[in-house]
């Protein structure tokens, strides 16, 4: 089982999870409080790193994972070796299921501080215990879609490919390649990435592949038989200029594409689109990659370019690997049954305690705020029509303990991808830019009527 799972009915993901949430579990089976009713919920205080918009993923991963949050026998006997838990807790555990519902915003949708990506309700000990793998998933997933969506503004109509295996760990990359695919890249060179989700996966040959070769040319003529005259020749391993001579030699002018892994970019890609146009290859494709992040690309804006490949970049969501989320009780029943908000009062960790519906208010199309409904109680919150200029940003994801498939799996990235397309096209022009600043929309909070 990996960061990638995608699978039903796979190996238990319960201990993928921090010990407290259940130790908490087990004092609240001692005290009677394990069956209360609660609401937890899951946001981002800030954006990271001053950027103006993030982007929501990870949730088809998460709730595919939660289906399989089973103590079976194995993670039983771990738990009893290790005293982690009583054996009345162990009892509990054995027959664990998350019955409750969650809501949450579709993925693929942008966030902003405050807004409440995922709605958890059930009881304290079966929603307490799903925070460390909601946080898991979302945090990472969410960063590097945030990273990636940056990327993307950033190349405009040029393709971007995830080439970041190399750069992270094995389950982690193939996270990252979901998340990056979701934000606008169109490829991944990851296998399993492709396999798990259906990502469409690139790749041709390293320098590896040159140097294991007497010369370029025996190389660049074996990658030719093997991929035909449309592959992608990688031209620096010694000199560019007589790299791309070689393989317009060899391949002819339908050669489909040359890259580029080094040296000054924007130099280097002017001169290697005059030499091939001087060659007669007009057609011939540039990439380029060499530790490319949203600026560098942003650079390259006006060099004959045609796509981009970024690897350490974006899998460590450049510079900024975690989205920072939390994952809080916001509200929960009182000994009388009743409902009531709570919140964390810490100076610089201030919580808003209550239950929340959030919407994206608009104007002429252009996103202007960020509204949170909050109710102090658990009462059902009105999800539009009394908000009529705004889009509803909330949807069940999880009802009676049940996923909802449609978010998971190869469709569900798709259709992630999708909702990500159109609402990117919401945000104001100077949400574009990729300078530190305050987030693009202001989150606006209102009491429920």
């Amino acid at each position: 089982m990996t960061l990638g799972h995608a699978s039903r009915g796979g190996a238990s993901t319960a201990l993928l999870t921090d010990r407290y949430e259940l130790t908490m579990v087990d004092a609240a089976l001692r005290d009677g409080t394990a069956e209360r009713r609660c609401v937890f919920e899951l946001f981002g205080r800030r954006l990271s790193a001053g950027r103006r918009f993030g982007v929501v993923a990870g949730t088809g991963r998460l709730l595919s994972l939660i289906r399989d949050f089973r103590f079976d026998d194995e993670v039983l006997q771990f738990l009893r070796d290790e005293k982690v838990v009583d054996a009345s807790t162990l009892d509990f555990l054995e027959g664990y299921r998350f019955t409750g519902s969650i809501t949450g915003y579709r993925e693929g949708e942008l966030y902003f501080p405050g807004s409440p990506i995922l709605t958890v309700e059930g009881t304290f000990a079966e929603a307490v215990v799903l925070e460390t793998l909601a946080l898991s998933v979302l945090n990472h997933d969410s960063a590097i879609a945030t990273a990636a969506a940056r990327m993307s503004v950033a190349a405009g109509d040029r393709p971007l490919a995830e080439m970041g295996s190399r750069r992270a760990a094995e389950g982690s990359a193939v996270a990252a390649a979901r998340a990056a695919y979701i934000a606008g890249f169109a490829a991944t060179s990851n296998l399993e990435a492709g396999r798990l989700w259906g990502i469409p996966t690139m790749g041709t040959a390293a320098h590896s592949w040159t140097l294991l070769h007497d010369t370029e040319e025996d190389a660049f003529r074996a990658q030719i038989d093997a991929l035909g005259t449309g592959t992608t020749l990688l031209v620096d391993t010694y000199d560019i200029h007589r790299g791309v001579e070689t393989a317009v030699r060899i391949a002819g002018t339908e050669l489909g594409g040359v890259r580029i892994d080094s040296g000054d970019l924007p130099t280097v890609a002017a001169e290697v689109r005059a030499q091939l146009d001087a060659l007669g290859a007009s057609g011939t494709r540039i990439t380029v990659t060499s530790d490319l992040d949203e600026y560098a690309i942003a650079a390259l804006a006006a060099s004959p370019v045609d796509s981009y490949g970024v690897g350490t970049s974006v899998v460590t969501g450049s510079g900024t690997p975690t989205a920072g989320m939390v994952y809080k009780l916001v509200a929960r029943q009182d000994d009388q049954g009743g409902w009531v908000g709570v919140a964390k009062a810490s100076t610089d960790k201030a919580s808003k305690g209550g239950r929340k519906a959030a919407f994206r208010t608009l104007d002429e199309g252009t996103a202007t705020s960020e509204l949170v409904v909050v109710s102090d109680g658990f009462e059902a919150l009105d999800t539009g029509a009394s908000h009529p200029g705004a889009r509803p940003l909330q949807v069940p994801l999880v009802t009676d303990g049940e996923p909802d498939a449609a978010f998971e799996g190869p469709a569900g990235v798709e259709a992630a991808r999708a909702h990500h397309t159109r609402v990117r096209e919401e945000l104001p022009v100077r949400a574009l830019a990729l300078s530190r600043s305050d987030p693009a929309i202001p989150t606006v909070y209102a009491d429920a009527e």
